[in-house]
């Protein structure tokens, strides 16, 4: 079958469907004999589960709510009262000068970088191209092809802190990046996606003040950050201005099945996203937004954020921490300092074998992993480091996360040639 350009791109053996597709596949046979530490699916937190099976229970016993919740259209910019609550939430918590029209739900936050970056960049009328800027790799697997031109995306080479207990830390190298007339858009995530870095309030403030100087907008992705679901273990603080593209999500708070993107924008880009809402799928769905709405209006949501989701992931991955250290102190490994998010980068330094080698391995033996030579978008420079690491979850059972390091451990012990 002849497929377009778009349909061949579409339909490439991409990273994130790699990701996805394992995923499913596993979960269909019923998830046996697999250890899941590959995906970003959340943790269960019974107290947040009860919280929201509660909420629907209620919903469903009240037949107006029943009917917003699955019989009408929302609007293409999504729930109206949702975004009405949220909007008096960061107004009132951040300070933040919204309203509702700088709001924009979206079926997911992926659908949501869909269609920023191309709004950003691609091919401009007058036929110049504009590229994604990602100020360090590695970055989100999930953003590599979402473009619909190619090379959409440049990247830098990070600085890379070596710190103790064998930790590490990388860093923006603000003397290499470089922003020119051909940047669409700045995006960084934070936490990022896959190493659990906060880039810090002094970094953030830098490409804010890039971004501004160059009048070009800046996304932060926030899927995993402030103010909810709020998994950060250091000193950071969210920011929004009219030059800022915040995105956020209800999916790691423990939604994931609801899809649903937030985007906090200006207005010009509010009423963009609404179009382009309407093009592509008529409507954002509503569940979400309806589920999670009193969560919104009452501002629990931020005390759930910060009484269960940072506590809970915080624990899992100081248990996680621990363990690595333990199983892996004869192996030369490093771990990008956890900042945040629910996942654990480790570097095997000189790895004898590439990291994709090391993924089919591991799931020969029955742990599901990323490969880190996945989340590097935009870095096309050879780098060795890119081949060496793994991204790992933390957010399943402790049991399983135990088993699992072990095993990874024993294979990459064997790939170094030692003895266990």
């Amino acid at each position: 079958m002849n497929f377009t350009k778009f349909g061949k791109k579409m339909t490439s053996n991409a990273g994130i469907l790699s990701l996805m597709d394992d995923l499913g596949k596993i979960s269909a046979a019923g998830g046996e004999n697999m250890i899941m530490m590959g995906g970003g699916n959340p943790g269960l937190v019974p107290e947040f589960q009860e919280i929201m099976r509660q909420q629907l229970l209620a919903i469903c016993s009240d037949r107006q709510s029943f009917q917003a919740l699955v019989g009408s259209y929302a609007p293409p910019q999504g729930d109206r009262t949702f975004s009405e609550g949220l909007a008096a939430l960061l107004k009132k918590e951040q300070g933040w000068d919204i309203g509702p029209e700088n709001i924009c739900l979206t079926n997911g936050s992926q659908t949501a970088f869909f269609m920023l970056f191309n709004l950003f960049a691609g091919v401009l009328p007058d036929g110049r191209e504009k590229k994604i800027c990602l100020p360090m790799a590695p970055e989100y697997i999930g953003y590599a092809d979402l473009g619909l031109t190619d090379g959409l995306f440049v990247s830098t080479r990070p600085k890379i802190e070596l710190l103790e207990k064998r930790f590490f830390k990388y860093h923006i190298d603000f003397d290499k990046l470089w922003i020119d007339e051909s940047i669409g858009a700045i995006c960084i995530s934070r936490p990022t996606n896959p190493t659990g870095n906060v880039i810090t309030d002094a970094e953030l403030a830098k490409l804010v003040d890039l971004a501004a100087l160059h009048n070009i907008p800046f996304i932060v992705d926030s899927a995993y950050g402030l103010p909810f679901p709020g998994m950060i273990y250091t000193e950071a603080q969210p920011v929004w201005n009219e030059n800022l593209v915040v995105c956020l999500s209800l999916s790691k708070l423990g939604l994931p099945a609801v899809r649903t993107g937030i985007v906090v924008a200006r207005k010009e880009i509010i009423r963009a996203l609404t179009s382009m809402n309407a093009i592509m799928s008529l409507s954002p769905n509503s569940f979400g937004a309806v589920l999670a709405q009193r969560l919104i209006t009452s501002g629990e949501i931020t005390a759930v954020s910060k009484g269960l989701m940072q506590p809970f992931y915080r624990k899992k991955m100081e248990k996680t921490v621990a363990a690595v250290q333990e199983m892996f102190a004869d192996i030369p490994c490093r771990i990008h300092i956890p900042e945040g998010a629910m996942f654990l980068w480790l570097w095997f330094e000189n790895l004898p074998i590439t990291s994709l080698e090391l993924y089919h391995r591991l799931k020969d033996h029955g742990v599901l992993v990323v490969s880190g030579h996945y989340f590097f978008p935009g870095l096309s420079e050879s780098w060795q480091h890119k081949d060496e690491c793994l991204r790992v979850t933390y957010s399943q059972d402790d049991d399983d996360v135990y088993r699992g390091l072990a095993i990874i451990a024993e294979v990459v012990r064997a790939a170094y040639g030692q003895k266990g």
